[in-house]
């Protein structure tokens, strides 16, 4: 894999893909249909994946794609693939609340090791360089050239005052449970993939997820969030979190700086 051309393609069509989603999120009314498994779907999330897929696909035809839209795609394996959400936090959009992200990652061997996380509608923009190190990118951005990035890192935690970053549209009394066996100083929310770079940048010590994802939900944030030399780690027994699974469905999982005291479940 040639990793410089994956840091400049996954760029750029990640800020393509936030174009068209934006324009769509900007109109004054767009359909919400539901998918076989009662999700919601809109003409973002589709125009979203028509596009990533194909540049994508023209760039890496040798590269499995495994995209969040293509039912097809759930069923193939490969030891290194790409895969897409398209437009993650559907349900953030839905409401135009902004918390929702363009996620694009590449896996080899288990691991997530290059990923993009954009969130247009806030202007944020998380990416690993080609030497897999993480960055925050500020905006406005060209899609021709990167622009100024700054090196981001997970914090030094300190476990008796810990920030919690949990999801704004999954959040029930499981995953208060869990929290509540740390000594929390602080708690925030947000959607979609944007929880892990609130980790990867130490604006949050740990985020957990008690609840369904798939890898196209996680893959590129947990690789934005490795580059800043943080870890997810399976909710039952704290092994690092791996994908290629079985129609790429992850278990309860937590992301967390390093330092952080685990509890058990």
């Amino acid at each position: 894999m040639n990793f410089d051309l994956l840091e400049t393609e996954m760029r750029k069509l990640a800020l393509e893909a936030g174009d068209v989603i934006m324009e769509i999120y900007n109109s004054e009314d767009f359909d919400v249909r539901a998918k076989s498994d009662d999700s919601p779907v809109t003409a973002a999330d589709e125009a979203a994946d028509a596009l990533i897929s194909a540049g994508l696909r023209a760039a890496f035809p040798d590269v499995l794609l495994v995209t969040e839209e293509q039912a097809d795609s759930h069923s193939e394996q490969a030891s290194a693939f790409l895969i897409v959400d398209p437009l993650d936090g559907t349900k953030e959009f839905i409401h135009r609340r902004g918390d929702f992200t363009v996620n694009i990652a590449y896996v080899r061997d288990g691991m997530p090791i290059r990923g993009v996380v954009y969130a247009p509608a806030k202007g944020r923009m998380f990416f690993t360089r080609a030497d897999g190190t993480s960055v925050e990118e500020q905006g406005p951005f060209d899609k021709t050239a990167i622009g100024t990035v700054s090196p981001i890192a997970v914090s030094t935690p300190d476990n008796a005052n810990l920030v919690v970053v949990a999801s704004k549209s999954h959040r029930d009394q499981a995953t208060d449970d869990y929290i509540n066996k740390y000594a929390v100083k602080d708690m925030t929310s947000a959607g979609s993939s944007l929880k892990f770079c609130l980790v990867a940048t130490g604006e949050a010590d740990i985020y957990p997820r008690v609840g369904r994802t798939m890898e196209w939900d996680t893959a590129a944030g947990h690789a934005v969030l490795k580059g800043a030399g943080g870890e997810v780690v399976r909710f039952d027994d704290h092994s690092p979190l791996t994908y290629g699974k079985p129609i790429y469905e992850n278990p309860f999982f937590i992301a967390h700086a390093r330092g952080v005291e685990l509890k058990k479940a």
